[in-house]
């Protein structure tokens, strides 16, 4: 039974998703579970073997995709959990150097981060909205950090538990952070390779989102 299992959450990415899961499955033997977050139409299961598909029957948001991935993994047994965007962004050549750390149990959980990589060639504008976000984890969890909103992540079946997602859409992110500091979990940033693409980039985040993260973290911050 394979214990590594790579949370993809989805929402209307066709177009890429059978790239992005072979990409995977080039380096990875892991258990791919595929959230289709309310897509029109549904996505269809990839070719490449092992992919778990689970749907909402409609959109919620990647925060809410993910947490549905985590505890389905956690339910099979996973004793690693990987969170990896639909996007075609991420580069499935990462993840030994982003897993290794969780595996010999130096860190509970590793970040991805774009600019401890010297081949990102980051957008001045995503550049400057994600200065932004570190700021804002910064003010909230004490925690400076390279980057922000990297969603690929490796975390161990202790991190995994003890982490609870409650923001459904893009504020997700931020409150990893603070479940990392509030459940004093080891964690390590790792060198990763973005690729930006105009398919990607329409897809990412706007400063409008970040209003609204700033917003939804902020609130439920400070009526949880």
């Amino acid at each position: 039974v394979n214990s590594c299992f790579i949370i993809i959450p989805a929402f209307n990415e066709q177009a890429v998703l059978e790239q992005v899961v072979a990409g995977i499955r080039q380096v990875s033997p892991a258990e791919i579970v595929l959230v289709d977050d309310g897509s029109e139409p549904p996505l269809q299961v990839p070719a490449a073997g092992g992919v778990h598909l689970l749907r909402h029957c409609v959109n919620l948001g990647q925060g809410a995709a993910i947490a549905t991935g985590i505890t389905y993994a956690l339910e099979q047994g996973a004793a690693l959990i990987i969170t990896f965007d639909a996007d075609g962004q991420h580069d499935a050549a990462d993840l030994a150097a982003l897993t290794a750390p969780v595996l010999s149990g130096e860190v509970d959980i590793t970040l991805g981060s774009r600019f401890l990589d010297t081949r990102n060639q980051v957008p001045p504008g995503r550049r400057l909205l994600i200065f932004c976000a570190r700021c804002f984890h910064f003010l909230l969890a004490r925690t400076w950090m390279t980057d922000a909103h990297n969603g690929l992540r490796a975390m161990n079946r202790k991190a995994a538990t003890k982490i609870s997602i409650r923001e459904n859409r893009m504020a997700h992110a931020t409150e990893i952070i603070l479940e990392i500091k509030r459940n004093k979990l080891a964690w390590k940033e790792v060198p990763v390779h973005i690729s930006y693409t105009e398919y990607s980039l329409r897809k990412g985040q706007r400063a409008s989102n970040g209003l609204r993260i700033f917003f939804d973290v902020v609130l439920h911050k400070l009526f949880r």
